[in-house]
């Protein structure tokens, strides 16, 4: 049995009783893997077992532990959604910490405040999600050309690492045009195995792992060019792949996509950001993404 399944039936037959005729909700969201379905038989060597969060208004009232929704989400997230979700928050809040608490399931609700505070996270507003966008382009423009000069030299090493760091960028964009939340590194590869997109990338991308990297990241980049175009949220671009400048590295100049999704980002607020883009793009340590107050003290900054 599944995590959720697990902490679904003790809810059901263990805690369901003892609150009936309570206001109260009841979910299994936050940490674990369970929680966004990655679960296996492996996952139950530690922290395992069935686990349910009750939220009520009056925590303290009941014969369970329970957390107020506002409480739990604020040390959660770092805010309460409830009153509101600034640009800030949703530029410092990693797409991890959106993902636990968007996922889960939800096993009861009659107060209501849980399943509006998912619904308000469901996916970015679409501004930020142009920025967003635009920031993820702006990545992959910046080390397009590093794959065929450092192969040039003869650093075949640093050629494949820098092709890894942006299969890596490539896998975050789709996550981005998909409109799904991108879990952190243990479940980045397995979540990125169900986008609709997978099938048709996944081999370009394991192939700019091989001698041949420049010209299977150029195949990537023509299809994720190619389907922001479908996705019309710009005028088309032309996705072919070109010499970078007067030299023959292959590359899609994604800055013009990058350049022409910002020109679409109505709040001029959110237009005139700096090119860092959220927590997830502008910094790569687990500790500071995964201590929410530290991270937000780090991006305000």
């Amino acid at each position: 049995m599944k995590g959720l399944d697990e902490s679904r039936e003790h809810y059901e037959a263990e805690l369901a009783p003892k609150l009936q005729g309570i206001p109260h909700a009841a979910a299994r969201i936050g940490h674990g893997s369970e929680v966004l379905g990655f679960d296996t038989e492996r996952s139950r060597d530690h922290d395992w077992g069935p686990f349910v969060q009750i939220f009520a208004p009056d925590p303290e009232s009941l014969p369970v532990k329970a957390f107020r929704v506002g409480d739990w989400l604020r040390g959660h997230l770092g805010f309460d959604p409830l009153a509101g979700v600034t640009t800030f928050d949703w530029l410092a809040t990693s797409s991890q910490g959106f993902a636990e608490v968007t996922a889960g399931a939800v096993f009861h609700d009659d107060l209501g405040d849980l399943t509006r505070a998912r619904a308000s996270l469901a996916w970015y507003p679409d501004d930020i999600w142009r920025y967003l966008l635009a920031c993820q382009w702006k990545r992959l423009s910046q080390e397009e050309a590093f794959v065929g000069r450092t192969a040039e030299v003869g650093d075949d090493l640093g050629s494949a690492v820098i092709a890894a760091r942006l299969a890596r960028d490539v896998m975050r964009l789709c996550f981005l045009m998909s409109r799904r939340y991108a879990p952190y590194g243990k479940w980045f590869g397995s979540a990125f195995a169900q986008l609709p997109c997978a099938a048709t990338l996944s081999p370009m991308l394991r192939g700019a792992f091989g001698p041949d990297r420049e010209e299977h990241l150029a195949a990537a980049y023509r299809h994720v060019a190619g389907w922001h175009n479908e996705l019309g949220l710009t005028e088309p671009l032309d996705p072919a792949i070109r010499p970078y400048h007067t030299r023959p590295y292959q590359v899609l100049h994604a800055e013009r996509f990058a350049e022409a999704l910002l020109d679409t980002v109505a709040d001029p607020e959110i237009r005139g950001l700096p090119w860092h883009g959220n927590v997830d793009q502008a910094f790569d340590s687990t500790d500071a993404l995964r201590n929410r107050d530290l991270c937000r003290a780090l991006f305000r900054r």
